[in-house]
């Protein structure tokens, strides 16, 4: 998953609100519509992080971080500053030895920063428990989503259970915004690979064949992508007409 820029949850208005009387089929129901009206992995996982606090049994804050084989962790859509504040800094992480089992674990419990092992940067954040829930495993990196509270042994049996069928949506849906996403670029990057080449045969009087073999070959003489030769070419294009 490439580093993005992602809003903060928090400034995402017009999610759904569940009351404490509503069945757990249903908020799953209306939280997996909601996760598969987001169009792209960004909205996706900014959606997710919101309704996992409105959601998990003593949720206060959430954050979906990406997780690398050689420890660094960054993340990607938070609630709060104070989510974000605690994955990120060198000062704020959970002890590795938490995290570290997530490689082999869908889930990790932190039940109170205070009295474990390294788990002080958790406490000075505020953060006394943690849950934290496998989204995505890959050979090198792991996708995690974890709810925060403030006070000790907030997340239950309970909250375990409902985390991991909300997590399943979130893949879900994660996963389809991806494709989306995907399919989208691929239409784009072929359009601009025909408009540049439109303009070479153009500018050179050469068929398509030929106008996309110098694509091509640019692309390796420069060790650039093609739709950034492509894309180099239609910009000079418009600002030359």
């Amino acid at each position: 998953m490439p580093k993005r820029f992602v809003v903060p949850a928090s400034d995402f208005s017009e999610l759904p609100h569940f009351p404490g009387d509503i069945e757990l089929s249903e908020a799953l129901t209306m939280a997996a519509q909601r996760l598969h009206d987001t169009n792209t992995p960004d909205s996706t996982m900014r959606v997710a992080v919101e309704l996992a606090v409105r959601l998990l049994p003593g949720a206060e804050h959430a954050g979906i971080s990406v997780m690398e084989r050689d420890g660094r962790r960054r993340t990607v859509a938070w609630t709060d500053e104070i989510v974000r504040g605690a994955e990120e800094s060198d000062a704020g992480r959970a002890p590795a030895s938490h995290w570290d089992q997530l490689w082999h674990a869908p889930v990790v419990r932190v039940t109170d920063s205070e009295s474990e092992d390294g788990g002080r940067p958790l406490a000075e954040a505020g953060l006394r428990s943690a849950l934290a829930l496998r989204l995505r495993a890959e050979k090198r990196r792991l996708t995690v989503l974890t709810a925060y509270a403030g006070k000790p042994r907030a997340f239950d049996t309970d909250a375990t259970r409902i985390g991991r069928l909300f997590t399943a949506h979130v893949s879900l849906a994660l996963d389809s915004a991806t494709v989306r996403e995907q399919l989208t670029e691929a239409m784009r990057t072929r359009d601009l690979i025909g408009q540049a080449t439109g303009i070479l045969m153009e500018r050179r009087d050469i068929d398509a064949a030929e106008a996309f073999d110098s694509l091509v070959r640019a692309s390796q003489r420069e060790n650039v992508k093609l739709r950034d030769i492509a894309r180099r070419i239609v910009e000079t294009k418009r600002t030359t007409t």
